[in-house]
């Protein structure tokens, strides 16, 4: 099996982290091809960004999903997932949506942790897009600066921890760690949090690996249908090919 991971921020080292997580949760024999968005945002926390990150994977789903059994959008908040279940065929899962659907088989209410206040609106905004408003306890975020994004994991993984006690005085039965940037960090709390921990980038290859392996087919109806043939102007080739019927 080979699970396509695009990453909508530019960072490369954030690709890298997850691509790490990525091997070490799949299956044997699954193969991991992680890419990194040519242009767009450093690390996306608003709205705005988001846009570009949408377009970004677009491009890199265009560009690398021959070939691969399922894709990943390789962001919290997942820019770019129903445009991306639309022009594929190839099942496309959401780094937030499969952590949020996996905290709902681990407890009643989840609650988001992540590492920016700037975060918390669009967060808030993915849980109501995914209709999971009754199950949330809240997003909690830290309210402090960090030296490096490619870092945070580790510099914030105490206050993190401590963030993840007050989200189980609000309710919560099961904790997500926000953002790329804290992939892998779930593993190294787990025994510092009394409730379970979920790591995205984990959740989504493990998900990712169950759709392709009931190889689902393309809708030709519903919502999610490949779009119609239309003129586009001004992107890529490769992006183009999606929209040739």
């Amino acid at each position: 099996m080979r699970i396509l991971i695009a990453n909508p921020n530019t960072t490369q080292a954030i690709t890298d982290r997850i691509a790490a997580v990525a091997a070490n949760a799949a299956s044997p024999g699954t193969e991991i091809v992680a890419v990194t968005a040519r242009f767009g945002a450093q690390y996306i926390a608003t709205r705005a960004e988001a846009v570009l990150g949408a377009h970004a994977v677009l491009e890199l789903f265009a560009e690398h999903a021959e070939g691969c059994d399922a894709a990943i959008v390789a962001a919290y908040a997942d820019p770019g997932l129903g445009a991306a279940r639309e022009l594929l065929n190839i099942p496309v899962v959401g780094m937030a949506e499969a952590a949020m659907l996996t905290a709902c088989m681990l407890g009643r209410r989840f609650a988001v942790l992540t590492f920016a206040v700037a975060l918390e609106p669009w967060y808030q905004e993915c849980i109501e897009y995914n209709g999971l408003q009754a199950r949330s306890a809240g997003v909690f975020c830290l309210d402090e600066p960090f030296n490096d994004i490619n870092t945070v994991a580790e510099e914030k993984a105490a206050k993190l921890a401590e963030l993840a006690n007050r989200a189980i005085g609000a309710g919560a039965d099961v904790c997500i760690l926000g953002g790329a940037p804290l992939s892998g960090l779930a593993a190294q709390l787990r025994d510092k949090v009394a409730i379970p921990l979920v790591d995205g980038v984990a959740a989504a290859v493990r998900q990712a690996e169950t759709l392709a392996a009931l190889n689902p087919r393309k809708p030709i109806a519903g919502t999610f249908r490949r779009p119609g043939p239309k003129q586009m102007t001004g992107i890529s080739s490769s992006l183009k090919t999606f929209f040739k019927g």
